[in-house]
């Protein structure tokens, strides 16, 4: 009987009060009235928001909780429809490229694959370009970012990893302009002259450029991940007569996989959909395929540096502009697929640690 009592008691203190439905509702309704008039191109959007701004800072102060609760919940919600909105626009936008060029558009391999003065839009060379420049970025940024987080986290002194990550984290702001106008200026002229390229930039510079971009993003993500392991692990691990490289191997980075595996797909995504580098470094012409197609050492173009180069130019040419949104609706299904592999794999790897089959 008591405990129905206190049950029905805090049932009825989590009930919303009137007064903190109001505001959430207010608050609600002022943001889909924003959104509309927004739309509708009224000039009107400013009076509902600067209102909504009112409302929540009244029920902040009358029913903090309950407004709280509400206000992430319309965060959420606004999250949800904003992506939602996105790739509606893009698919919307990329529709008319699509069908003037079918399949054309992804399997297109004779040359021009690109041509605008021929209403040619294939994309295919610049998806090569994307998938060899990513995967020469992660083969320098997984491999270095993961060994990194075991040094700051397992292996440095304090006082060394207290020097080491600010640093890192520093590394991860400086804007990626300069990362490619460093490749560019310096690098792109070292590999000319040492290789004796015939042409200015290559996919392999614009990879390694962005590789080392993504290494910071790598390295902060392991290291806290494998800083959440639980120190009694490690310890247990040790006391069986493991040795330190034993114990990370065996124990902390199985463990930590989660974190690890999220911080790559970062880095992958990263890589992806970097633009200024890569269009800096590279020349940016989608016309062929690089001979032989392995050649890393080829000058064409990702999706991102397409997009950044031939947007301006792009403006009055519907069928041009559609293929850019193409482009983007393809950098899109390429971080979905990623995301939802990462998902799989990190499934994978919890019930391997749980002990099932």
């Amino acid at each position: 009987m008591l405990g129905s009592v206190g049950l029905e008691t805090k049932l009825r203190e989590r009930d919303i009060e009137p007064g903190a439905a109001a505001v959430v509702g207010g608050g609600a309704l002022l943001l889909v009235l924003a959104f509309v008039s927004f739309l509708l191109n009224t000039g009107l959007s400013a009076v509902p928001l600067f209102l909504f701004v009112g409302v929540a800072a009244y029920g902040w102060v009358r029913h903090q909780a309950e407004t709280a609760r509400g206000l992430m919940l319309l965060a959420t919600t606004l999250g949800v429809l904003i992506l939602t909105l996105i790739v509606v626009f893009l698919f919307l936008e990329a529709r008319q490229a699509f069908e003037l060029m079918g399949l054309d558009i992804l399997l297109r391999t004779e040359a021009p694959v690109w041509s605008v003065n021929e209403g040619v839009y294939g994309l295919a060379v610049a998806v090569h370009g994307t998938i060899v420049t990513t995967i020469i970025a992660m083969l320098i940024a997984a491999p270095l970012g993961i060994a990194g987080a075991l040094f700051i986290s397992e292996i440095a002194p304090d006082r060394v990893g207290d020097i080491v990550k600010p640093g890192i984290e520093i590394l991860a702001g400086i804007p990626s302009i300069v990362y490619g106008f460093i490749g560019f200026a310096i690098l792109n002229q070292y590999f000319q002259v040492k290789f004796s390229l015939a042409n200015f930039g290559s996919l392999l510079l614009a990879g390694m450029m962005i590789g080392l971009m993504a290494l910071p993003t790598v390295v902060s993500v392991s290291e806290d991940a494998i800083n959440a392991i639980p120190e009694s692990m490690k310890s247990g691990s040790l006391a069986l007569g493991a040795t330190d490289w034993q114990t990370m191997k065996g124990i902390t980075l199985p463990a930590a996989f989660s974190g690890v595996s999220a911080g790559v797909i970062l880095g992958v995504g990263r890589a992806i959909g970097e633009t200024m580098a890569a269009t800096v470094i590279l020349g940016n012409i989608p016309r062929n395929f690089a001979q032989p197609l392995p050649d890393v050492f080829d000058n064409t173009a990702t999706l991102t540096s397409l997009i950044a180069s031939q947007y301006g130019v792009a403006v009055g040419r519907a069928n041009q502009l559609s293929a850019l949104f193409a482009a983007g609706v393809l950098l899109f299904v390429i971080v979905m697929i990623l995301s939802v592999a990462s998902q799989r794999i990190e499934a994978r790897m919890r019930r391997k640690l749980e002990g099932e089959v």
